[in-house]
Formats: C-alpha cells, structure tokens, sequence
C-alpha cells in the first residue's frame, strides 16, 4: 500500500474518541509509510486527519469540489490540494489515487462514499480493500445491519467478508495491507430471478 484514502465527518462528532482516533489514524498511516488521501476540507474529522499527518510530516493529497474551496472550507496547509469541479469527480480521483479504503466516523456524506467504493469491489471494478474503523462502538448498528442483509439472502457472505472492521488504526492498517479479494465466480444467484 502506498496511499490510503479516509472518509470522514466534517463534523467532529460528539465524542472525543473521535478525534483522537482520527489523530491516531493520521500517525499511523505515515509511519507506515503511506500518503493520506482525503476529501480535503480544513473542519470536522477531515481537518483533525489532515493537521495530524501533516504534523506528523506525512504526504497529504486532499481533493475537494470547487464550490467547497469557495465556502472556505478546504484545508489550504496540504502537501497537494486538487480542486475538481463535482463529487463525481472527487470520488473518482481519491479512488484513483488510493490503493486501500478506511472509513472514520462521519455521516451521509462518509456511508455514500465508502459504500461506493465497496460496491466497485464487490463488483470487480477495482480490489482494493474497504474498511472501517469502528471507533467507540460507531459502526456497531450498520455492522449488525449488514449481517442482517447477508442473512437475509442480499449480501453474498463472501462480499460481507470485504468490509474489514476494527477498534484499532494499526491493526485495520495490518488487515488492509494483507487482505486478498474474494474470488466469487457467480455474484447473482441466477436461479432467483
């Protein structure tokens, strides 16, 4: 691995384990050698990450939509700011970018991208890994949800298998730099539809 992409809030949540954990995250992904890949804004977890690396004189490639910079909410103090002209065009450049996916607490904006990214796997778009970093029980109820969906027949348990999980930076750093995409040869059950 090479470049790591985080998703996360531009609010920094209720709890101060969030921020600690971002701050971690940052440290860890340097020390292991990798550019932090990110949505580029200067608020919320996405500042705390981006301060954090740079502190910690890591490489920081933040990509954000013009209208972002406009609002003033882009972090100016990157290694490298690219401004691009849609979300499209964001999520396109960070994938493009990164050669794994880590998801921190954050909202809709956090659940669409990583989602994104896990649904290009799942399909074999790219096999690079997805994982999330469940900080202070955060990702508890959408876990327990997903493996409700693979009970119920919606989520094949080889693709519910893709999205790593845990507590700690390092360790899901370790789970992702290891990690090897299932091999599924038939995705759809074609019997049911």
């Amino acid at each position: 691995m090479k470049a790591v992409c985080v998703f996360c809030g531009s609010n920094a949540g209720a709890l101060p384990e969030y921020r600690a954990a971002a701050e971690m995250l940052a440290r860890q992904i340097v020390e292991a050698g990798c550019t932090l890949v990110y949505g580029g804004g200067r608020v919320g977890l996405m500042g705390v990450i981006g301060d954090a690396a740079m502190a910690a004189g890591g490489r920081v490639i933040g990509v954000t939509p013009r209208r972002l910079v406009e609002k003033e909410v882009a972090h100016a103090g990157l290694t490298e700011l690219r401004v691009v002209e849609s979300m499209h065009e964001r999520k396109a450049m960070m994938a493009e970018l990164s050669d794994a996916f880590i998801a921190l607490p954050g909202g809709i904006g956090t659940f669409e991208e990583f989602f994104e990214v896990l649904t290009w796997s799942q399909l074999g778009f790219h096999a690079k890994p997805c994982g999330l970093l469940n900080v202070a029980g955060y990702y508890d109820q959408l876990l327990a949800f997903l493996d409700h969906s693979t009970a119920q027949g919606f989520i094949r348990r080889e693709h519910r298998g893709m999205v790593l999980t845990d507590t700690e930076p390092a360790r899901l750093l370790d789970q992702l730099e290891t990690f090897r995409m299932p091999v599924v040869n038939k995705w759809l059950d074609l019997a049911s539809t």
